[in-house]
C-alpha cells in the first residue's frame, strides 16, 4: 500500500552472529553480538522515512528483557543491549500459490539499500551498538534466542 509496510522480527538474544558466506565456501564474521536483538528486516517498494522513524522508536523502547523480578519490563538500553540486522527480503515471501514463493512485494535493491543503510543509521543514532550483515550477501545467521522471545513488526 501507499503506506508502506516495513516488516522486522525482533529476536531477543543472548548472542547473535552473522557470518558472510564466500563463493568460495569460506565464510567470514560480518557482525557479533551479545545481549540483544537480531533484527531481520524486509522493506517494499513504498517504505520510507516514516517507516524507518517508527520502526527504530519502536524497537529501542520495547520492555521485553526481564527485571529482576523476572518480568519483562526493561529495554533494551537498560541492559546494555545491541542490535545485530540482518536484511531478509524474503519476509515478503508470498506462498499462497503454488510452492515456490513469490518475492514481488520486496523491494528492489536500488530501493531497499538507501532504506536499510538509513535505518541502520538512525539506530546508531540512538547510542546503541549496532551490528551488520552484508546486504545482499549469502549469509548465515546463528543465534540463541533467549526466552525464546520472537516478535514480529510491521508499519
Amino acid at each position: 500500500g501507499a503506506l508502506g509496510t516495513m516488516r522486522v522480527v525482533v529476536q531477543r538474544v543472548s548472542r547473535g552472529e552473522v557470518r558472510i558466506v564466500e563463493a568460495d565456501g569460506t565464510s567470514r564474521v560480518s557482525g557479533r553480538i551479545g545481549t540483544g536483538f537480531v533484527l531481520l528486516v524486509g522493506f517494499t517498494h513504498s517504505d520510507g522515512d516514516d517507516q524507518l522513524k517508527w520502526m527504530t522508536e519502536k524497537i529501542i523502547g520495547l520492555r521485553v528483557f526481564t527485571d529482576a523480578e523476572d518480568k519483562m519490563n526493561l529495554a533494551l538500553g537498560d541492559v546494555q543491549g545491541s542490535l545485530l540486522v540482518v536484511s531478509q527480503f524474503t519476509l515478503y515471501g508470498d506462498a499462497s500459490k503454488g510452492r515456490r514463493p513469490s518475492f514481488i512485494d520486496a523491494a528492489r535493491p536500488e530501493v531497499a539499500i538507501p532504506l536499510y543503510e538509513r535505518f541502520v543509521a538512525m539506530l546508531r543514532a540512538t547510542g546503541t551498538t549496532v551490528e551488520t550483515g552484508e546486504f545482499g550477501a549469502s549469509m548465515e545467521v546463528e543465534l540463541v534466542n533467549d526466552g525464546p522471545v520472537t516478535i514480529p513488526l510491521e508499519r
